[in-house]
């Protein structure tokens, strides 16, 4: 993957893939790979009704994320 989509919902697809998959260790690092700042990722995805949960490595839908 040469880039994240921009798309929320692609995009939370992709960034949990490449994290279930063992491709990045932690959020940071993928945003890293990406040029991307975590907390700005976040909160573009939180606006478009996802969080991030680093326990589990992965974005839920609000609401789902317990």
């Amino acid at each position: 993957m040469d880039y994240l989509p921009k798309d929320p919902a692609i995009l939370v697809s992709s960034i949990n893939m490449l994290l279930r998959d063992d491709e990045f260790d932690t959020l940071d690092a993928l945003c890293y790979n990406f040029n991307r700042e975590p907390s700005e990722l976040c909160a573009y995805l939180q606006d478009n009704g996802y969080v991030y949960n680093a326990e589990q490595r992965q974005f839920r839908p609000i609401g789902f994320d317990a």
